[in-house]
């Protein structure tokens, strides 16, 4: 993606000094082959098809996302061809945010929300659709960049100014400003795909809930048409990086991008990665968008807490 300006840098600098937080986002690129680096304490993950030390990835997903962060949703249009949008309406559609009684509003935290499109499209649902003047939006982000960028177009919003938006700095994995048993509803649109360790923010996704609290995650797929599939993967593999490189000056970037969407979990996978931290999955789990290329994932905290046995597994 384009570099940021000058301006926006300084709104970054900013941003990390403030109270705000956390993390990532979306697509892109041509395959290559996966290259091993040894790790300092034994333990690697991946980046994309490059396999790297656990501890490196962070730096390594900020850098891509500082890069993308100012021309994110346009690049997102192109690669897309706007379907991106769509699957993001039916992803808040489906969750029905917001009261159609006098109490409370909802507490919702937008994990890897930095630019504010989901958590926009949340609070005009509820605002719009529901009647509903009081739930809120966290919005969290690992990147500063990404969450200068959204408080920017906030700014547009009728919600900047009151206390139902606000933005933090934080890591999905390690949510200690966030109390136990607190959130309504938590949302990642894709996000989780960037992240170190899933699994880990998973669980921490089903501590911040409140029980009987949903986890809902919008996030690449696979494909299980082979026709279909063997377009999309051309289209992907070959065009993004093109585009990335003609539009924002950034091939590496998209070509990241689009290899962690091939290294993201199945339907299954990812279902059952959800039923492990704990949440009750009904019925087929996830809703299918596109063919398979996103999907929808839904959890709901128990109103009991799991018991565990002496594996730490639930039982």
């Amino acid at each position: 993606m384009l570099v940021t300006s000058f301006s926006s840098r300084r709104a970054a600098a900013a941003l990390r000094k403030s109270t705000h937080f956390q993390n990532a986002r979306y697509l892109g690129c041509t395959p290559r082959k996966a290259k091993r680096k040894d790790s300092q304490n034994g333990r690697t993950t991946h980046f994309g098809f490059e396999t790297i030390a656990e501890s490196a990835k962070q730096d390594r997903v900020g850098s891509v996302f500082s890069s993308v962060a100012s021309s994110y949703d346009t690049m997102n249009d192109l690669m897309s061809l706007g379907v991106h949008r769509l699957w993001k309406d039916r992803f808040v559609s489906s969750l029905s945010p917001g009261s159609t009684s006098s109490g409370e509003g909802w507490n919702i935290l937008d994990i890897a929300g930095g630019t504010g499109d989901i958590a926009f499209r949340m609070l005009d649902y509820a605002t719009k659709v529901k009647g509903d003047h009081k739930t809120t939006v966290t919005v969290a982000d690992i990147n500063a960049d990404m969450l200068a960028e959204g408080q920017k177009r906030g700014s547009a919003t009728p919600y900047m100014s009151t206390d139902r938006l606000k933005f933090i700095e934080a890591n999905a994995e390690e949510l200690s400003m966030i109390k136990s048993d607190s959130i309504d509803l938590y949302i990642v649109a894709f996000g989780i795909r960037n992240f170190t360790d899933k699994q880990r923010a998973l669980k921490e996704a089903f501590r911040v809930l409140k029980p009987g609290g949903a986890f809902a995650c919008l996030e690449f797929s696979k494909v299980n048409n082979s026709l279909f599939n063997a377009i999309y993967k051309r289209w992907s593999f070959s065009a993004i990086p093109i585009i990335g490189e003609l539009v924002a000056a950034d091939r590496n970037s998209y070509q990241y991008l689009v290899e962690s969407i091939e290294r993201f979990p199945s339907q299954e996978e990812f279902k059952a990665m959800i039923e492990k931290a704990g949440f009750a999955v009904s019925g087929e789990g996830y809703e299918i968008l596109t063919g398979g290329i996103a999907a929808i994932h839904r959890g709901i905290k128990p109103l009991q807490r799991p018991k565990y046995s002496s594996l730490g597994r639930i039982v």
